[in-house]
């Protein structure tokens, strides 16, 4: 009995002590927005502010120019997010329930493009998007302009179709019963409304874990956003403004700013996984059971 009782207290306090981990750099960070002019430099580390104020908070809202950020951030996330839940969906259903030539073989390619890291075809996109006919100046031949790379469209393109969604969306319809689709198909429904009647709602705990998962990686991306950012700085997201004052000459002053300037950023995330926290969990128990 004695030997049962040691192993689950020992789990325990393994998930609590990985907890607090995880808990208290989001702490420290939000602590220490709340810091005067050159607390955060002090030795000895002190965790708590002397004071509690929103100078810093007010600061980044001046300095950063957050509405701006925020603008482009939210319309780049939401666009990718929407675009990989859509394509992840109709390339898993198709993938999964459809039979045409070459099936097996699209599957492997787009397992093949989870084996490169995304920084890989940067400079690819980027020459692509510069030579885009008749945008940005650019000619039929895409000459004589700088394309879609001074646009905020850039920013989402790299990003739109997701190789580990399809992957991840295919997986979980394969579990859906052939016989429910042939008994649509039987009473005169087409593929596409099997796609939005069926598929869709039996796949949503998995659509929301795709979401969440999506929606994070768009909302920290900082390398693409940075070098799209340098051809047109309106076009700047958030990560990037947040690095950018992060490289001030005084950190001492400014990494309370930052600091601010992150928890700020974190808000959106972290409310948006509340509200779908359920699904998210339901679908990442059953994409483990399947």
């Amino acid at each position: 009995m004695s030997r049962r009782r040691r192993f689950p207290l020992l789990s325990y306090l393994l998930v609590v002590s990985g907890a607090v981990l995880m808990v208290v750099p989001f702490l420290d960070m939000v602590m220490t927005s709340f810091k005067g002019p050159g607390e955060s430099g002090r030795l000895p580390y002190r965790f708590l502010p002397e004071t509690f104020g929103l100078a810093n908070y007010r600061a980044a809202l001046t300095q950063l120019n957050l509405p701006l950020l925020f603008r482009n951030s939210v319309t780049v996330t939401a666009l990718i997010t929407v675009s990989v839940l859509l394509t992840s969906s109709l390339a898993g259903y198709a993938l999964a329930k459809l039979r045409f030539p070459g099936r097996d073989l699209v599957f492997r390619l787009v397992l093949t493009t989870m084996m490169f890291p995304p920084f890989l075809f940067f400079v690819p996109h980027f020459l692509i998007l510069s030579h885009w006919p008749l945008a940005g100046g650019n000619d039929l031949f895409g000459r004589g302009g700088a394309g879609l790379t001074a646009s905020i469209v850039a920013l989402a393109m790299p990003f739109l179709v997701n190789g580990f969604g399809i992957f991840l969306t295919r997986q979980f319809v394969i579990s859906i019963p052939d016989e429910i689709l042939e008994a649509a198909r039987l009473d005169g429904a087409g593929e596409f409304t099997l796609w939005w009647r069926i598929v869709l709602p039996q796949t949503k705990p998995v659509l929301v874990t795709l979401a969440l998962l999506t929606f994070v990686d768009a909302w920290n991306e900082y390398i693409w956003a940075l070098l799209i950012s340098t051809a047109d700085p309106d076009v700047m997201t958030l990560p990037v403004g947040i690095q950018l004052l992060q490289d001030h000459v005084d950190p001492t002053r400014t990494m309370p700013v930052v600091m601010a300037a992150l928890v700020l950023s974190v808000l959106p995330v972290l409310a948006l996984f509340l509200v779908l926290q359920k699904h998210y969990v339901r679908g990442v128990l059953l994409s483990g059971l399947k």
